[in-house]
């Protein structure tokens, strides 16, 4: 009976995860993220009903347990997923650093006005010293 109770737990608790991502309202998910899941599910709630299969693929594939065999599928899962997020973030750093180039220039103020805005009118004599030290004055 003790079993029974887990199983049900756990099988609750796994179909709770699986309809919280499928349900998610304006969520982007992409068809295989979703069909992964789904299939997630089934062999999470398969595993939990019957967990002599892990130990039978186990020692049909020459993995001593069945705790071993799902170690190290979790071990591929967990890097396959660090891999993917380490794209994906490095993808919307580039795009994120492109965003901001494009926001300076466009918000960037032209030379032109620049300049108008930032000249400081001279005093005639240090504009008329200024031309006589210029290079190539005589």
């Amino acid at each position: 009976m003790r079993t029974l109770i887990i199983q049900l737990v756990l099988i609750a608790a796994t179909g709770a995860i699986v309809w919280r991502f499928l349900s998610g309202v304006g969520q982007r998910s992409q068809a295989v993220r979703r069909i992964a899941l789904l299939v997630f599910g089934v062999l999470a709630v398969a595993s939990i009903l019957f967990p002599e299969t892990w130990t039978m693929a186990a020692n049909f594939i020459g993995v001593g347990r069945g705790t071993d065999l799902i170690l190290y599928m979790l071990v591929v899962a967990f890097f396959s997923f660090m891999a993917t997020t380490f794209k994906r973030s490095r993808d919307a750093d580039i795009r994120y650093t492109k965003l901001a180039r494009r926001l300076a220039l466009d918000e960037a103020v032209p030379p032109s006005v620049h300049r108008a805005t930032t000249a400081v009118e001279l005093p005639s004599d240090v504009t008329d010293d200024r031309e006589d030290d210029a290079p190539g004055k005589v």
